[in-house]
This record gives C-alpha cells, structure tokens and sequence, in this order.
C-alpha cells in the first residue's frame, strides 16, 4: 500500500511537470506497465484530480483544470523559487499581492524542510534589491509569515514593540489581520490588557516565542479594515486633525495621498474630503500643500491661519528674492 502511494504521488508529479505525457512514457518512467499506469490514472480520477486522455497515435495523459486547487507537488528547486518569489512579492509592496503572497509563503514555509528553509533563507539574507532606495520601515518576510499563521491558528502572539520615540514594550495581544499599504505592513490584534484594538506597524514589532494559547477569535472591529487602519494611524494618532475639501476626484487624488498619510471621501465627481492628522497645524499645512492640488480648508480654523503666515512670508522672500 505505502508503494502505491509513492507510486501516485510521484505520476501526480509527472503529470503537473508537463503538459502530455504518453502511456509508454509514464511506465518507463515508473518502472511499471501500461496497465499499471491506466490503473494509478484512475485511482487519481477517485480522488478528485481531473487526467484527460486521448487515444491514438498523439493520444497521451493531461492534468486538467478542476473546480478546486488540487495540492502541487514541488520538487526541491521548485519549492525555493516559489518561496523566494512570495518573499519577494510580499516585501516589495506590490499592489492587490503583498497580502496574500504573505498567506502563500505561510503555507509554504510551514511544510519546507529544514534544508530548503535554510537556502530560502540565505537567499532572502545575502540578497539586495536595488529598488527605491534604503528603508527603516522595511520588514522580515520571516516576521510576516510568523504573525500571519499566528491570525490563521487563532494563537495568541507575544512580541517586543518598539514605539515611533524608541521606547519598547513587551506585549501579548489575539492577533486578528495583517493590513498592508504601499510601503508598510500594520498588525490588527485584540490586547487584552488595555481591552481594546490596537494597530501595530510590523517593522517595529520583534516576536518573543513561544506564543500561545489558543483563542476564541472576537467579531473585528470594523467590516473594512483597510479603513479602519487608515483612520487610525492617519487620523487618530495625531495630536492635530483637518478636514479639507480636495478640488480633484477621489480616484486621482489617491495616487497622491497614501492610506497612511490621510482619509479620502468622495463628495461628487470632480471633488473628494481629506481628513488628516499630524504632530501640529503647520505639518498639516505643508502637507496639503505638497499634494499639488486646489482645496479648500473646512477645519480647523486654526489651520487657516497658519496658512495666512505661511503666505505671508513666503510672499516677503519673495519680494526680497
């Protein structure tokens, strides 16, 4: 019995390697018959893999497409250049990808021997991508994948947290999301010794196994947390917020106000409200100003003010230039 698994496993690995394969072909390939091949097909139809086959001359076996996923078997340089690909795509911020190539790479890396993960991860360490530029706020992927199978097995997760003022912190929270933006990775979780929700950035988060115990996994706190986040850390951890009237549709100014640096609304087809925090109001006025884009100050009026100085002296050098 143990050899007809192996058997099967290995035509189920032939089969996804190549597109056709003949009868003959496969039996030599597994030291069988052809009867045996015809056999070990059908066996795999049972569990639910679809192999198509043709007969005469160009007849041969195909791997179809089914309703489901069936599970891939990967040899050994497959599975690293699989690996090494999610980790590449889950760093790098690739839009509408970096999320779930974090819950590929989980599921991977979870089923990689020891041998494999130690050449994924050499890989990943003597790599350097030549991108945008060096980043502080850059995260492991190996940090990643630990938080995202945290959220999937519902495990309570113990890590060291390091504030924006250098400060650190030991916590111990019921990780719910991961939430990612262009540039940064955010950890949604319950901490239950401030009973509250809480958003941690990733890159400031180191784990302290062992974690655990399991939990009951609460209702979210909100049904988009991509909004959620945004507000938070755009909005809610600022000592100062304004809300101005964007003179641009939603669409267009998104490409210009990251989801961590404010909130758009859509108010019409031509104009969009951002609300956005900062340290103080003269952050927020270069801030609005940098966009490139007309608006319209709703509040507050202090912000207002701050601009009519900010103008001011921008029109004495000017006059002195």
């Amino acid at each position: 019995m143990l050899e007809t698994s192996a058997r099967l496993l290995r035509l189920l690995s032939l089969l996804q390697a190549h597109r056709d394969w003949s009868g003959a072909d496969l039996a030599d390939r597994l030291g069988v018959t052809p009867r045996t091949v015809r056999r070990d097909v059908d066996k795999l139809r049972d569990l639910g893999y679809p192999v198509n086959a043709s007969r005469g001359t160009g007849g041969g076996y195909q791997l179809g497409a089914g309703a489901e996923l069936p599970p891939l078997l990967l040899d050994d340089e497959e599975a690293v250049a699989v690996a090494v690909g999610l980790r590449t795509a889950a760093g790098h911020g690739i839009e509408g990808i970096g999320e779930t190539s974090v819950r590929a790479l989980a599921k991977l890396e979870q089923v990689l021997p020891n041998r494999l993960r130690r050449r994924v991860s050499a890989l990943g360490a003597f790599t350097v991508p030549m991108l945008r530029g060096a980043d502080d706020s850059a995260v492991d992927p190996a940090v990643l994948t630990e938080l995202a199978a945290a959220c999937r097995d519902a495990e309570r997760l113990r890590f060291a947290y390091r504030t924006h003022d250098g400060e650190v912190s030991r916590r111990t929270v019921e990780p719910h999301r991961l939430v990612c933006t262009e540039h940064r990775w955010y950890l949604v979780a319950w901490d239950p010794d401030r009973a509250d929700w809480r958003t941690f950035r990733v890159d400031r988060i180191t784990p302290t196994p062992p974690h655990g115990p399991r939990f009951v996994p609460r209702p979210a706190p909100a049904d988009d947390l991509a909004a959620y986040v945004s507000q938070g850390v755009a909005v809610s951890a600022y000592a100062e917020t304004a809300v101005v009237l964007l003179k641009a549709p939603a669409a267009e100014a998104a490409r210009r106000v990251s989801p961590s640096a404010g909130v758009l609304e859509p108010v019409d087809a031509d104009t969009c409200r951002l609300t956005a925090g900062a340290p103080d109001l003269a952050v927020l006025a270069i801030h609005v100003l940098m966009m490139g884009i007309d608006f319209e100050v709703i509040e507050p009026p202090g912000l207002i003010e701050v601009m009519r100085e900010a103008r001011d002296r921008l029109t004495r050098a000017l006059d002195g230039s």
